[in-house]
């Protein structure tokens, strides 16, 4: 496929653009954050995400939702990524569509995803227990109790895990750390007995929670696909998910590449303005070169995500490992280029610095994802 967007994609953008563009610039973010908002984000905003229909974006029509696909989440993310909107899209609207569309029984859709779709229901993926991203080392234990489980384990960096009504959680029903196979993924409700959230601090202002199981009992009807076959629908969610991270840091590079050439047009030195300077002006075209090709990479993947989840997984690494390099660059470059007023509070560039940081961490940094495809042409 080509790698550009559809006539109806584009529309897609110029409607998430213009709208978050308009109700959520860089100032939302930092309004939640002064008045230490206890939600994190703004309801309001989330209920006109559903009317435009973007939280039904994964949803199938049969439930109420759009029935796009990747490319279109991708082209929202890559909007949400320009003015750092703090909002549920991610977990709510990417993960947990594309989880229970895959996995769930058809009475768990037809619970959910018109909810999904609607706004009215918020869901969170918990899956990491350290510091770092490690899927496979997963040790939250899921007992078999009566007709049923009891999970048992604590799970960290959860994107919006304070305000969520339902949380897909990976635990682990048989096998060991650093194993596939032995995952199952359960539904829970955050108000079962036993559950213990603490919103954490992020250092980008986004919202993250840690949560504890203490024998939390679920039933049969809450596993998500098959118990002890979970490891391939979590890799596949995930994937999904990186992709759109990956679409959010190519929104967000190109919004700091922008802000930093008006800048260098705008800032006059020794007479002159510090543009016309050859040695930023090569600085400048290097990082628009480098945006273009993670957007292209990006793109792909997402493609290939809607034609075959199963073979994507080597370009959604490509795709992630560069978006975060290429983000990283971005950041580091706009605050150098703005001098010292880049890395004031007051100034704009270091929320973009914040967002890119945990980006890359989410769902796996550039080197987790170089791992894993020197382990895929290993094989």
């Amino acid at each position: 496929m080509a790698l550009v967007l559809t006539e109806e994609q584009s529309l897609l953008r110029d409607s998430a653009r213009g709208l978050i563009s308009d109700k959520a610039p860089v100032s939302h973010l930092r309004q939640l954050r002064d008045a230490k908002d206890a939600t994190g984000f703004s309801r309001d905003l989330w209920k006109t995400f559903a009317e435009m229909g973007f939280s039904g974006l994964l949803v199938p029509e049969e439930f109420g939702g759009s029935g796009l696909g990747c490319v279109e989440a991708g082209v929202v993310m890559e909007e949400i990524g320009r003015t750092l909107v703090p909002s549920p899209f991610l977990a709510t609207s990417v993960l947990a569509p594309s989880a229970l569309s895959r996995g769930g029984s058809a009475a768990q859709k037809s619970e959910y995803l018109p909810k999904i779709s609607a706004g009215s229901l918020l869901a969170a993926l918990a899956i990491d227990e350290g510091a770092k991203h490690r899927p496979l080392q997963i040790k939250l234990q899921a007992v078999r109790s009566g007709n049923g489980f009891k999970l048992s384990g604590d799970k960290t960096f959860v994107v919006d895990g304070h305000t969520a009504d339902l949380l897909i959680v990976a635990a682990r029903t048989a096998g060991a750390a650093g194993e596939a196979n032995g995952l199952t993924l359960f539904l829970v409700n955050p108000k079962t007995k036993g559950i213990a959230t603490e919103r954490t601090a992020m250092v980008d202002s986004h919202n993250a929670a840690r949560i504890v199981f203490d024998n939390v009992e679920v039933d049969a009807d809450s596993v998500l696909g098959e118990v002890d076959q979970g490891g391939a629908l979590l890799e596949g969610v995930l994937n999904i998910g990186r992709g759109a991270v990956a679409s959010e840091m190519v929104g967000l590079s190109e919004e700091v590449f922008s802000r930093t050439v008006t800048y260098l047009k705008e800032r006059k030195q020794f007479g002159k303005a510090i543009g016309e300077f050859q040695a930023l002006q090569h600085r400048a075209a290097q990082l628009y070169i480098d945006i273009e090709i993670t957007r292209a990479a990006v793109l792909k993947a997402l493609q290939m995500l809607d034609a075959d989840l199963e073979k994507a997984a080597s370009a959604v690494s490509v795709a992630k490992a560069r978006a975060g390099t290429t983000a990283t660059l971005a950041v580091q470059e706009g605050v150098q280029m703005h001098g010292g007023m880049g890395m004031t509070d007051e100034f704009d560039i270091g929320f973009f610095m914040k967002r890119a940081r945990v980006c890359q961490e989410l769902f796996g940094d550039s080197n987790f994802h170089a791992d894993q495809l020197a382990r895929a042409k290993s094989y």
